[in-house]
C-alpha cells in the first residue's frame, strides 16, 4: 500500500484486534499501524519467503486455538507475487476459514491509468530476469489480444523494454507506472520504442508495466506468404522464415511452409 490513506476500515480494525499479525517485515507492519494510529492488540511475527515453512505450523496452531491471524505483506497482495500462497493453502486444507480484506492493487490501478484498452487482460507477475527467458516470454505475447500487465525491477526495466520493442515491435503501445499511489507517482505512456529510450537513463521506484494487446492478425497462411518470401530473399532459410512468421501471426507453420513452396514453384521470381 503506497498511501496509508487508502487503508480500509476493515484493515484498521483487523490490525487493532487480530491475535496474531504475520508480517513480511515486522518493522513495516509497526510503521503501518502507527501511520493509521492503531495499537495492535496481538503479537507480531515475521513471515517471509525464507521462514514461512517453519511459521506455518505455528500459525495453524494459533487458528486451532481459536485465535485470529492477520497476514500482511510489504508492497502487494499476499500470495500474489508476495508470500502467502502456502499459508492460505495450508489453512484451507486444515479446514479453517480464510477471507481477504480487499485493498489497493497495483495491477488494477495501472490498468485504469494506462489509457489502453484493458477490458480483457492477463497478469504475469514479474518479467523473467534473464534476457533469453524474457524474450521467450515476450514471444508468447506477440499475438496475444489481451492487454498484459506485469511487475519489473527498476534496474531491469530498460533491458525489458528494449527486448519488448524488438520482439513485439517498437510501435506497440504501453504504459509504465511508477510508485503508484505514492508521493512521486508517475505514468509514462507511449510506444515501446519511446518508453525504451526514456528508461535508458535509469528509473527508480516500484514499476508496473501495461502492454497493449496485439492488433488482430489473419491466421490464413495465404495472407503471409509474401512476408515469408521477403525473409527468404533476405537470406533466411525457408523453414526459419516460416517459423518466424508463424510465431508473429498465429498461422500454421506447416501450412505456411506448404503455401510458400507452392508460391515459389508457380511464381516467375521464385
Amino acid at each position: 500500500m503506497g498511501n496509508p490513506g487508502d487503508a480500509t476500515a476493515r484493515l484498521v480494525s483487523a490490525l487493532r484486534t487480530a491475535d496474531v499479525i504475520a508480517a513480511e517485515d515486522t518493522r513495516r507492519a509497526r510503521s503501518l499501524a502507527a501511520s493509521l494510529d492503531v495499537e495492535p492488540h496481538g503479537r507480531i511475527l515475521s513471515f517471509y519467503d525464507h521462514n514461512e515453512a517453519g511459521r506455518i505450523p505455528q500459525l495453524l496452531a494459533a487458528l486451532a486455538a481459536g485465535e485470529t491471524v492477520l497476514l500482511i505483506t510489504d508492497a502487494g497482495m499476499p500470495s500474489v507475487s508476495d508470500p502467502g500462497y502456502r499459508l492460505v493453502a495450508a489453512v484451507v486444507e486444515a479446514g479453517h476459514r480464510v477471507t481477504c480484506l480487499p485493498g489497493p492493487s497495483a495491477v488494477t490501478t495501472a490498468l485504469a491509468l494506462s489509457g489502453l484498452p484493458v477490458e480483457r487482460f492477463l497478469f504475469d507477475g514479474f518479467a523473467p530476469r534473464k534476457s533469453g527467458a524474457r524474450r521467450a516470454w515476450l514471444q508468447e505475447l506477440v499475438t496475444e489480444r489481451r492487454a498484459a500487465v506485469f511487475f519489473e525491477s527498476p534496474h531491469r526495466l530498460a533491458d525489458t523494454l528494449a527486448d519488448a520493442a524488438e520482439v513485439l515491435g517498437s510501435g506497440r503501445r504501453a504504459a509504465v507506472c511508477r510508485e503508484l499511489t505514492k508521493t512521486y507517482e508517475e505514468v509514462r505512456r507511449g510506444t515501446l520504442g519511446e518508453l525504451a529510450a526514456w528508461s535508458a537513463d535509469g528509473v527508480r521506484g516500484e514499476i508496473t508495466v501495461v502492454l497493449a494487446g496485439a492488433d488482430p492478425v489473419s491466421a490464413d497462411p495465404a495472407d503471409h506468404v509474401a512476408a515469408v518470401l521477403r525473409r527468404v530473399d533476405a537470406g533466411e532459410r525457408l523453414k526459419d522464415a516460416c517459423a518466424a512468421v508463424a510465431a508473429e501471426t498465429g498461422a500454421s507453420k506447416r501450412e505456411l511452409y506448404e503455401a510458400a513452396l507452392a508460391e515459389r514453384r508457380s511464381g516467375p521470381d521464385h
